[in-house]
Formats: structure tokens, sequence, C-alpha cells
């Protein structure tokens, strides 16, 4: 429906990029794109790196403010929605009816707080105002610990150990980023942590943030200026429960992306989707997921036609001077064979899963080919050099 009214809610990189692939692919209607936050929609993956050492806010906008009346789109920044009448097809924003012939989901996700005695001492990072207070933070010398040894949590880590700061981070899995990495590239992860000077707790939870610092499962008090709270996230599915749409761990969509509402889709972090290879529904938090997501939906809009979301997951880190890709999704149970110090393949099922690579954006793109062919290759046929994938 080249002609339909969109409205897109969540303003993030893959609200925005929905709004811009149906006008690069010829949609000729109305689009709104409402955002929660006030101001520009920009990049989120910075806030841990690079703005945290530089505070150019600017460098992280996405597109001038001119853009959006050049493409003629309708951007409400500042704006919450409440609801979604699904029957009169509208969303209902601070006491204004709007219409929708479709309606994306953009909502991404939110700080997952646990349950720990105290956590509201503790600071988040997830918003550019939430990179602000920590960067403010930043200018003195002072004694941090970060609760969590995942993306986000390392992330900050390094770069606090870089400006000179005393680190701790408490990770209550055995090992640092478990739920993505292999066994072999997470210990490498730790050895590079501890060798630039951050104390890693491992396989201890924290049971209290004070006002002195954190206080872990065994006893051990850890002394702190300052706690970051990087624990995970949780998908903000609120308003897509509240209009009866299927919820299961996030917004559940089938394989063009559609929710149980055939005019309403989801994307990005909030959606769970079937995995086009295993077929088990899953959630992915990254930038290029939510970027292919939205592109995949705004040719379904204006073509009319409905094709399978079937891009190759990828992901990446970036954590002191070492670069972490992964192209592939491999589950925590997948064998893991270490090819060098840079490199390690994942199979399931003695098929190619995954691949992770440190510093190596040639064997990554490598990779990520391999794994859109219609067979991902099998391990007996890594090992016998059919495939020639680790050689630059």
């Amino acid at each position: 429906m080249i002609d339909a009214r969109v409205v897109i809610v969540g303003a993030g990189q893959g609200g925005l990029q929905a709004a811009m692939s149906l006008r690069q692919d010829g949609h000729q209607g109305p689009i709104t794109l409402i955002g929660g936050e006030p101001g520009l929609p920009y990049q989120r993956p910075p806030l841990s790196k690079a703005y945290l050492k530089s505070g150019e806010a600017d460098k992280l906008v996405l597109r001038p403010a001119d853009f959006f009346a050049k493409k003629g789109i309708t951007l409400r920044d500042g704006t919450w929605v409440e609801a979604i009448d699904r029957t009169a097809r509208t969303v209902h924003a601070e006491g204004e009816a709007l219409p929708y012939d479709r309606l994306i989901l953009a909502t991404g996700t939110r700080n997952l707080v646990p349950p720990i005695a105290g956590v509201s001492r503790a600071l988040g990072l997830r918003t550019l105002e939430d990179a602000r207070r920590l960067r403010a933070r930043l200018t003195a010398p002072c004694r941090i610990a970060v609760i969590g040894g995942g993306f986000i949590g390392l992330e900050f880590a390094a770069v606090a150990r870089s400006l000179g700061h005393e680190v701790h981070v408490a990770e209550a899995a055995p090992r640092l980023m478990a739920r993505v990495l292999s066994p072999d590239m997470s210990d490498r992860f730790r050895r590079m942590h501890e060798g630039i000077g951050t104390a890693l707790h491992l396989g201890r939870g924290v049971t209290e943030v004070t006002d002195e610092g954190i206080v872990l499962s065994d006893g051990q008090v850890i002394a702190a200026d300052l706690v970051l709270l990087a624990a995970g996230v949780r998908p903000n599915t609120d308003l897509a429960d509240r209009a009866g749409l299927a919820i299961d761990n996030g917004v559940r969509v089938d394989a063009t992306l559609r929710t149980s509402d055939p005019d309403i889709f989801a994307l990005g972090d909030c959606a769970a989707f079937p995995d086009p290879r295993t077929g088990r529904t899953i959630r992915l938090e990254s930038v290029q997921a939510a970027t292919d997501h939205a592109r995949a939906i705004a040719r379904t809009i204006t073509a009319g036609t409905d094709a399978p979301y079937e891009a190759v997951p990828w992901f990446w880190s970036d954590q002191a001077d070492w670069k972490l890709q992964i192209a592939g999704l491999a589950s925590p149970e997948d064998d893991s064979v270490a090819v060098d110090d840079h490199t390690v393949l994942r199979f399931a099922d003695d098929q190619l899963s995954a691949v992770e690579t440190i510093n190596n954006a040639k064997v990554h793109m490598k990779a990520r080919k391999l794994l859109a062919g219609t067979t991902p290759p099998a391990r007996d046929m890594l090992a016998a050099g059919d495939y020639d994938l680790t050689s630059v």
C-alpha cells in the first residue's frame, strides 16, 4: 500500500530506518514517527564508548532536523503513546488519536532492574541523558563498580579504565558475556580486561548496593563512588500487551515480522520472531537486526507482498582496542573450536552456527556470506578445507 498511513512508535535507529526505507521504496502516504525522548533520533551504541570520552552529542544524531521535512516524515519527539485502538486503527498519544493503516512498533527495551537491595543507588546507561550523567561523574578520579559482565558493562569498564579510574566488574555467571560468547572467547576477554587493570568478580552476584559501594554474594564489600547497573534489558511490550497482541519474551511476530494483528508490525529489540534456520523464537538485541527488520517491513508495506525475514544476525562490541564481531547466532550449548587467537567457530549439530572474531573484519565478512547460504557448512567440510574461511 504505497499510499497507506504509517505510524511508527519508537524513534530509535530501527524506527527511523523504517521511515527512511518506506520513502526509499516509493511509499507515498503519510509517515508519522513518534519518539518518547525529546530531540532528534540518535545512535545508542556510542553511548557506552566514544561519547563517554568525547561528549560530542551532535555526532550521535542520525539525521538533521530538515531531513524530516524534506522526506515528508512527521517527527513527534518527546511524545509517549499510551494506547493502541486496533478496532479504530488509532494510536493515542497525549490526548490525541492518530489514525493508521499500518502500524510499526519499534519500542526497544528498558534496563533490567534485578531485585538487589539499594539498587536505586546505581546509575543506568540507556539514553543520552544517562550517558551525560555518567560522563559528568568521570571527570574526577573515582572508584567504579559495574554490575554485569555483558557488552555494555564491559564497554563502559574499558573506557573508565582508559581514563584512569579504578574499576570492578561483578558478574553472577562464571564467565563474561556467557549468554552470547563461547567459553574460549569469553576467557580471552577475561584476560584482556584483567590485563588493563579491571578487577573481575565472576560467579558472584551483587546482593546490595550501599552508599559505600556493593556487597557480593560471598559477603565481600567493594568500595565504590559510582555504581553502574548493566545487568541486561527487557523488551518494552506493555503497549502491545494492552492492545491484546501476542507476547513471548517480546512482541511475537511471524516470519514477515507481522504481529498477531496483520496491520501491525514489530521490529528490533522488542520483536520475538522465528529464527529462519532453526525455527525457534528468538529476540535480537542488535542495531543491525533492527535496521534489517525495518527494511524488510518497508518492502512488505510498499510492495504489498509478504517476504520472510532471513538476514544473518551479526553483532559487535568495542572493548579497549579489541573489536569483537559475531556472525550468526549460536546457542550456549553449541560446540566451539578455536582456530587461532582471534577466531572461534561455533557448531550446532556439526553445522556452523556462528563465527566469533577479534579485530578481523575480513574473516567476519566471509563468515556472514558463508552463513547466508542455503545450508551452513558442516564441521567436516570446514576441516577438509572445502571452505576458505579463516585465511585472509
